[in-house]
């Protein structure tokens, strides 16, 4: 029995060395969230890495008399905490952005209307853009 435990250990083991470590990233695509109004729209990429997990996008302002904000939470595989990040273009047009998370269980986002300093009405509702799993 102790043999047979050994060897399904082993197999793991070499299973699990047997990836490379410079593996191609993953990416996954999400997008066309727009803010109620309809002037503010994100859309972009999540890439998964050996560094963790990484959000990459477009967020555009089609108004320009405010700013349009893209709220990402993140839920830590760490701790299971979440977390919030808050990107903004006040600039008529799209500007892009690069957010790294880290290692996560799941991505939510919400694309909102605002000021310079903070998201203040005309939301979406939150979005999963990516799960663990599935």
């Amino acid at each position: 029995m102790k043999r047979r435990i050994l060897t399904a250990v082993a197999a793991a083991a070499l299973t699990l060395t047997a990836t490379p470590a410079h593996a191609a990233p993953t990416t996954w695509k999400w997008g066309g969230i727009h803010s109620t109004d309809g002037w503010a729209t994100a859309w972009g990429k999540i890439t998964v890495g050996q560094s963790g997990h990484h959000v990459s996008g477009n967020l555009d302002d089609s108004h320009g008399r405010t700013c349009s904000w893209l709220l990402i939470r993140s839920m830590s595989a760490t701790n299971g905490k979440w977390r919030t990040h808050g990107i903004y273009n006040c600039v008529t047009g799209t500007g892009t952005f690069r957010k790294n998370l880290g290692g996560v269980l799941q991505i939510r986002a919400q694309v909102c209307r605002g000021t310079a300093k903070k998201p203040v009405n005309k939301c979406s509702k939150w979005k999963t853009i990516w799960t663990q799993g599935g």
